[in-house]
């Protein structure tokens, strides 16, 4: 596999399936590869900023890609982020090592492995190296802890496996929906019913995380999917970005930039621009052809 991640401090990453180099991963339609099956293929840039007030970058994230269209099928594509706990102590090694967990894991894993069933079986395995590392750390140990949110991407399917308030977006046919659910004190106040949308955003509760990787023994993490179509648009981040840029505008400058790097540039220009007082990292992952298979006790089958 083709694995790539990033550390602190401001960093751009730009990547595109192997489909467009040699190993030609997941494109049809063009030269020989025109009468090929439908694959999985994607494009993505990845981003991480310090913000404007931070004197270090407590985010991590990295993904790791497919090396050629059998391993396309076997394990498909990651794509991890995670945001350090502020106010804990070595919030960047506790990000840090929540992504590296999930990057090795996600290429040991066993070929056929369900996302379903890997990605909460990865976070909570870096829970444990997280919470462990803190343990261990000076006299007495550290409080390290991080929020988690890990995209696997697989012939027509995404897995979201999330702890803390990073999300994932779908951003479809310009519009931007929220894939996950923030575990913070606001969140749970407005679902149940204390408090308005509109409120919990504005709630000084709305930082206070409910759930994070290394805080505790053992974490609950959240798992959904979703069906993908070409032209979708996954956007991961932190709260650096979706505290200071409502989603109207990510899906709109998403939608409006066939380069992506441009388009995750902007992003981050913007939080910037509008607050900057935090770490802001963001990885777009943009859909461009899907293999439509069906499931069948887990296990996937050809569509015709």
């Amino acid at each position: 596999m083709i694995d790539n991640d990033a550390g602190t401090g401001a960093f751009v990453a730009t990547g595109f399936s192997p489909a467009h180099a040699d190993l030609k991963v997941g494109a049809t339609g063009q030269g020989e590869r025109a009468g090929q099956a439908s694959m999985l293929d994607v494009d993505f840039s990845e981003q991480s900023d310090i913000g404007k007030v931070r004197d270090r970058n407590e985010d991590a994230h990295g993904h790791v890609a497919p090396a050629n269209p059998a391993q396309a099928r076997s394990h498909g594509w990651l794509f991890v982020l995670a945001d350090g706990v502020g106010g804990h102590e070595r919030g960047d090694v506790a990000s840090r090592l929540a992504v590296d967990c999930l990057l090795e894991g996600f290429r040991e894993s066993r070929a056929g492995e369900p996302h379903t069933t890997l990605l909460p079986r990865l976070a909570e395995k870096a829970n444990l190296r997280v919470y462990e590392a803190g343990r261990a750390a000076a006299p007495g140990g550290a409080r390290m802890a991080t929020t988690l949110v890990a995209c696997g991407l697989r012939y027509d399917r995404a897995v979201i496996a999330h702890v803390g308030d990073s999300r994932c977006y779908l951003i479809r046919r310009g519009r931007a929906t929220v894939l996950t659910r923030d575990h913070t004190v606001a969140n749970e106040h407005m679902r149940m019913g204390l408090i308005s949308a509109d409120e919990s955003a504005k709630s000084p509760s709305r930082h206070l995380l409910l759930r994070s990787l290394g805080n505790d023994l053992f974490v609950n993490v959240d798992v959904n999917q979703t069906q993908v179509v070409p032209g979708d648009v996954l956007l991961l981040c932190c709260d650096g970005l979706h505290g200071a840029v409502e989603a109207a505008d990510m899906a709109r400058i998403v939608t409006q930039n066939r380069d992506l790097r441009e388009a995750v540039q902007q992003l981050v220009a913007l939080a910037n621009e509008r607050d900057g007082g935090d770490n802001i990292s963001v990885q777009v992952v943009r859909i461009r052809g899907v293999e439509r298979v069906g499931m069948y006790r887990g296990r996937p089958y050809k569509l015709r």
